[in-house]
């Protein structure tokens, strides 16, 4: 009988609690009503995620239609530019231009040209390329791309590129005008791999001395400096000269592997660590084919990431002189996360600090545009004619085995 009576109790208060959920609810509804919001289902739950409900309720209530997407892809760009200036979000639309130099090739007609008065010239063709192999000249007009005219349209060089890039394989018909014999000529092109090189040149400046000049650390950079520096060897280098001069950086490992030729076993070339990301540290093996040569590395104040890892382990383990002009100064480590929908964000995760622990990244301040203006502030100031209008932070003065007094936070 006291178990009849027990479980008529738990019915009772069961219901009870129903009913004030339903009421609660229904009172909810009311009020929000009343204030004016008029849509459906719509309840902000204060510990859910606040953005993603904003934009729920501008999609549903907003006086206007409005793109969702838009407004995301705005609102990513906001909240990176809040962190630092090199955290950056890349629409899908984007991506493919953005990740392709750092690749060192793309699909192509393989061609480079110029816009000469709405006219796009046609100024070199890649060796043994596809438009080399059909004929195309060097000086040859580019008149339409598949029966779209795009000569004397005022088409940017974007949408040029555009029309001729595309997957291995396929086909573009390209007519062009060659002022040699004032002719209109239809080509019919199969794209294929176009190889971008990220060593511009190679080659003995005066006996035994060595120059090479790289434009940016790809994937293919590496290979690139080995036959470039196995070809000088034999043509009786012993001194190098690396130019970094413009050269905004690339991938981290490929400067890693650069300077691993230069220096000895077992010397740091460079540590990075982040707040989720624990130190790790890079050595040079023993393996190096560049151990034996004096060398001197030219920098500017556009040599960047990469550069400044490599001319920071030459300079800290006084394995080379560094000639120029200061560093732009970027000592963070980005990571490239892509997202569902073909887009990718590059968020910061780390920095990377120089073996003697400097970290040569220039300050800034989260969301100002001040940080972009530094190279004309230094043009301003005097920097670039003279030493003495460098403005060093004693509190941030390193010193290298031998001595040498290197200073961190804003650049080489």
């Amino acid at each position: 009988m006291e178990k009849i009576s027990n479980s008529r109790k738990q019915a009772w208060i069961a219901l009870v609690i129903a009913l004030a959920l339903i009421i609660g609810m229904m009172l909810g509804f009311y009020l929000h009503r009343r204030n004016g919001v008029q849509g459906d289902n719509i309840f902000l739950y204060p510990k859910s995620n606040k953005l993603l409900n904003v934009l729920k309720l501008i999609e549903a209530e907003y006086v206007d239609t409005v793109s969702v997407e838009r407004l995301t892809d705005q609102t990513i760009v906001s909240l990176l530019k809040q962190l630092d200036p090199h955290s950056a979000y890349i629409p899908a639309s984007e991506l493919q231009a953005v990740t392709e130099p750092l690749e060192g090739n793309f699909s192509g007609i393989g061609v480079q040209f110029n816009m000469q008065n709405d006219t796009v010239v046609i100024v070199n063709t890649i060796p043994n390329g596809p438009s080399a192999l059909i004929g195309i000249q060097a000086g040859d007009r580019i008149i339409k791309v598949n029966d779209t005219v795009v000569a004397g349209v005022k088409m940017s060089s974007e949408a040029i590129v555009k029309r001729l890039k595309g997957p291995r394989g396929t086909k573009v018909k390209v007519t062009i005008f060659r002022p040699s014999t004032r002719r209109q000529i239809d080509y019919d092109i199969t794209r294929n791999t176009i190889p971008l090189y990220s060593v511009d040149v190679a080659y003995m400046v005066a006996p035994e001395i060595g120059y090479i000049k790289i434009n940016q650390f790809a994937r293919t950079t590496f290979d690139e400096f080995v036959t470039a520096v196995n070809q000088l060897h034999m043509e009786g280098m012993n001194k190098l000269i690396v130019d970094l001069r413009g050269n905004g950086g690339g991938y981290l490992d490929v400067a890693i592997k650069i300077a691993d030729q230069f220096l000895g076993e077992n010397q740091l070339i460079v540590y990075t660590q982040g707040r989720a990301k624990p130190r790790e540290d890079f050595y040079a093996t023993a393996s190096g084919i560049c151990q034996s040569d004096s060398v001197i590395m030219l920098i500017d104040e556009f040599s960047a990431s990469a550069s400044e890892i490599l001319a920071g382990a030459i300079q800290d383990n006084d394995r080379g002189l560094i000639v120029g002009r200061r560093s732009f100064g970027k000592g963070l480590v980005q990571e490239q996360i892509p997202l569902a929908d073909g887009s990718a964000i590059r968020l910061t995760v780390a920095r990377y600090y120089t073996p003697t622990g400097r970290c040569i990244q220039k300050p800034y301040a989260p969301g100002s545009d001040e940080y972009y203006k530094d190279i004309t502030q230094r043009y301003l100031h005097g920097e670039f004619l003279t030493k003495d209008s460098i403005k060093l932070n004693d509190s941030l003065k390193y010193t290298t085995p031998r001595g040498r007094i290197v200073y961190g936070g804003g650049g080489i």
